[in-house]
């Protein structure tokens, strides 16, 4: 081996070694903490402690556990996540105030708040969002409200999105629109993917997320009537997203969202995905 190969193979050796040594603590400890809280509420724990809420429909939501209906046992949070405007996403089911459970939220915590475009606008309009803590984007969209290590993508969901508000004075209902419905893809501090699937039907693009962004956890939607019933749930995990792990939620809450657990993992059969039929309140770590 002749000198400069072998000066070039030390150098290059000693910089392995020394990006290996670099590299932070947590990333070889610290886990992913995913608590799901009833419907498409979700609370995200990363592996540098920052805290994304997604869809806080929490006070009126009939399967929330009673202790998270009170906002503050949340705790900290960073950033919150809402996917459409409808009322059990936006968390204003229920109420009688004008405002809902995602402006409270960001309003006791400081909390950005990040959504589609339109949804964000509306929310601003309504006051219900502080100009300088929302963030609006669209489809394909790339962001890191944490920082560089932390990425949200924002993906297609095949539903609809309005905001119905009742005003608190006269019990009016009025519906402004709320952009269209999308899903989240958040990546981690250590590359692991977490697909937040919102409100969605059954439709072909899943495969191209599936194979393109490669979620490693799927929170996938099963309950019917609005959503993917079990059967075409089960599809979209098997054949199209491929995950490595599926959390089925949007079930149970109200009496059309029929679909369980059970007849999701009966549908999807034989598959590599391993499923958590968890409980509301429940925390897994990834």
């Amino acid at each position: 081996m002749d000198m400069e190969r072998r000066d070039f193979l030390k150098l290059a050796a000693g910089a392995l070694t020394y990006t290996i040594a670099a590299e932070p603590a947590w990333a070889q400890t610290a886990k992913v903490e995913v608590h799901w809280l009833g419907q498409a509420a979700t609370k995200l724990t990363t592996l540098t402690g920052k805290v994304i809420v997604i869809d806080p429909f929490l006070t009126n939501n009939p399967k929330t556990p009673q202790q998270y209906k009170n906002l503050d046992a949340l705790g900290k949070v960073d950033v919150i996540l809402v996917t459409h405007g409808h009322t059990d996403h936006v968390g204003n089911l229920g109420r009688s105030d004008g405002s809902s459970d995602a402006t409270d939220l960001a309003r006791r915590t400081g909390a950005t708040v990040l959504g589609p475009a339109g949804l964000i606008d509306t929310m601003l309009d309504l006051g219900w969002v502080a100009p300088d803590k929302a963030v609006r984007f669209g489809k394909g969209g790339r962001v890191n409200p944490l920082g560089p290590q932390i990425t949200v993508t924002q993906v297609r969901a095949e539903h609809s999105s309005e905001v119905a508000v009742v005003d608190p004075a006269t019990k009016k209902r009025t519906t402004y629109p709320g952009g269209e419905p999308c899903g989240f893809i958040v990546e981690f501090e250590n590359g692991f993917k977490l697909y937040h699937m919102g409100d969605t039907g059954l439709f072909g693009d899943l495969r191209l997320i599936g194979e393109y962004y490669k979620p490693d956890l799927v929170m996938v939607p099963i309950g019917g009537h609005f959503v993917m019933d079990p059967r075409d749930a089960a599809y979209a995990t098997r054949e199209m997203l491929k995950p490595k792990y599926a959390i089925p939620f949007h079930y149970g809450t109200f009496p059309v969202l029929r679909g369980t657990p059970a007849e999701y993992q009966a549908a999807l059969g034989q598959t590599p995905t391993q499923v958590f039929p968890i409980s509301p309140g429940d925390k897994l770590t990834f």
